[in-house]
């Protein structure tokens, strides 16, 4: 697995990271035991992933609970990211003692007692400047050695701008895939500040997996979509299929674009089962061909740009 830096933390972890939101979450994600999710985990850090990223609010903890379970023993081997805003009873709230209440249970449930990365959990706009009470708690929890660095996890420009502009943010997390890359200019420029950068949704929430098409339908979170959501997005995956070829795997190519960007420290696809891990993982094994590169792109801004999709 080749490994990246995180910004100027002198963190160094794995490109392609282990996102955990579907860990012991019945409800977005459909039942896992809990053996095999520690087994997930393991079968992870066999192949060097050392990136996991978790919340409080995934599997109303018990994602964080699963992996202080699976990482017992080998901490020092990797490198964890958390949040806090968006609660374990559900509840969002950014209060400063909630959010110190919220940063205690993440060690307590992952069974450690330092976060690598902390990140606000989509907080208002309003929150993202160092004098807001949210950010001097950040500070504060860094000062006391409870977390290493500490950012947002947001989904626009507009945000990562505001975190650059306003903040000492050392890592910002950011929603981007072939599908959705609004944010990619204040992306370059936060590398450019040395800021480190986690890429979110990099699958579109499974459509870039190629496995749905206009007659899917869905429950759970991805619920969300209306008819003509389903509609253009099945449309786009056909067109990325013309570009990438029937023979490729669309999980890889997906990966292997966002990858391709320099700026980007590490990508957090999830997966269910080993076949869907292994898939993400090979993204790290080759380089995305410069034609496939523009041709993706292009699909971007010709098909996407003007009429963007709703998450």
């Amino acid at each position: 697995m080749k490994k990246r830096m995180m910004g100027n933390t002198g963190i160094e972890l794995s490109e392609v990271g282990f996102g955990a939101w579907q860990l012991g979450n019945e409800t977005d994600w459909g039942r896992m035991a809990d053996e095999d999710a520690i087994g997930l985990v393991h079968e992870a850090l066999d192949a060097d992933c050392n990136f996991f990223d978790t919340a409080p609010n995934y599997g109303v903890g018990k994602s964080e609970e699963i992996l202080g379970k699976a990482l017992k023993g080998k901490r020092n081997q990797v490198v964890i990211s958390s949040k806090c805003g968006h609660h374990t009873d559900d509840v969002q709230s950014f209060e400063p003692e909630k959010l110190l209440e919220s940063v205690e249970g993440s060690l307590k449930r992952l069974n450690t007692d330092y976060l690598d990365s902390l990140l606000l959990h989509n907080p208002p706009f309003s929150a993202l400047d160092q004098n807001s009470p949210q950010f001097k708690m950040l500070e504060k929890l860094k000062k006391q050695g409870k977390i290493r660095a500490y950012g947002a996890s947001v989904d626009t420009a507009k945000e990562i701008n505001a975190l650059l502009d306003k903040t000492d943010s050392q890592i910002i997390e950011v929603m981007f895939n072939v599908f959705y890359q609004e944010p990619l200019p204040a992306m370059k420029r936060a590398y450019e500040e040395g800021v480190g950068l986690i890429v979110k949704v990099p699958l579109d929430s499974g459509w870039l997996t190629g496995k749905y098409d206009a007659d899917s339908t869905f429950t759970g979170i991805r619920s969300r979509w209306s008819k003509e959501d389903i509609k253009k997005r099945a449309e786009l995956v056909d067109k990325v299929r013309g570009i990438i070829g029937e023979d490729q795997s669309m999980v890889r190519i997906a990966l292997q674009y966002i990858l391709s960007f320099k700026e980007i420290s590490t990508v957090i696809p999830g997966a269910r089962n080993s076949q869907q891990l292994q898939q993400n993982l090979s993204a790290s094994k080759d380089l995305l061909s410069e034609d496939m590169l523009q041709a993706l792109k292009g699909l971007w801004i010709e098909e996407i740009k003007g009429q963007p999709l709703p998450w």
